[in-house]
């Protein structure tokens, strides 16, 4: 064999070697770019929504309290609706969420209160055409006797917001009272605003 031949032989050997491993290299590096191409990419990703059927369901509802204005020569009693998380055909659970809106004060700019701050709610109860408010005694605290018609009014209007023909009992720790405060008003129950606007003078 000539010298020629075997450069020849040798020349085409490498070429060979060369050319399959120009394949190798490819073959990896496509694989390798196939599993990038394969994986999420950081933002990419869709972001699933929670599943809202677990969520609690509420049904937010205007109720109404009522608030005492001034008009120069006594009060009125000033409706203002507020927004509450219950039911309005649940109307014990509708009444009990306005009432904690009532004890919690005005907000400014939406009237006064004559209900001391310290008065809790202890229990409401809408049955029929009769609602049953339980306060704390500390409703009886406070103020003279224009005080006690002015919070007895906001009991009752926010008491029968929902049925304006309702009747109201009011009971002071589960006690249904006939006199209130130490000014010895008269209470005759059960209230509804017909007998509360003829009995009472704000």
């Amino acid at each position: 064999m000539t010298e020629q031949n075997k450069t020849n032989r040798i020349s085409s050997g490498v070429m060979a070697a060369i050319a399959t491993a120009a394949v190798a290299v490819a073959g990896v590096t496509g694989y390798f770019a196939l599993k990038k191409s394969e994986q999420p990419v950081p933002g990419d990703t869709p972001i699933e929504n929670p599943d809202q059927s677990n969520q609690p369901a509420t049904d937010e509802k205007k109720a109404t309290v009522y608030w005492l204005n001034s008009n120069g020569t006594g009060f009125n009693l000033e409706p203002q609706g507020i927004q509450v998380q219950a039911d309005k055909n649940k109307p014990s659970e509708f009444l009990e969420a306005a009432f904690n809106s009532l004890l919690a004060g005005p907000t400014e700019g939406s009237g006064s209160t004559a209900i001391p701050k310290e008065t809790k709610l202890l229990g409401i109860k809408a049955e029929g055409d009769e609602v049953r408010v339980n306060l704390s005694d500390d409703f009886q605290f406070g103020g003279g006797s224009a005080g006690m018609i002015g919070r007895v009014g906001q009991v009752v209007y926010t008491a029968t917001a929902l049925n304006p023909n309702a009747k109201v009992y009011l009971e002071l720790n589960g006690e249904q009272i006939e006199v209130l405060g130490g000014e010895g008003l008269e209470l005759e129950q059960p209230f509804t605003r017909e007998n509360f606007t003829k009995n009472f003078e704000l």
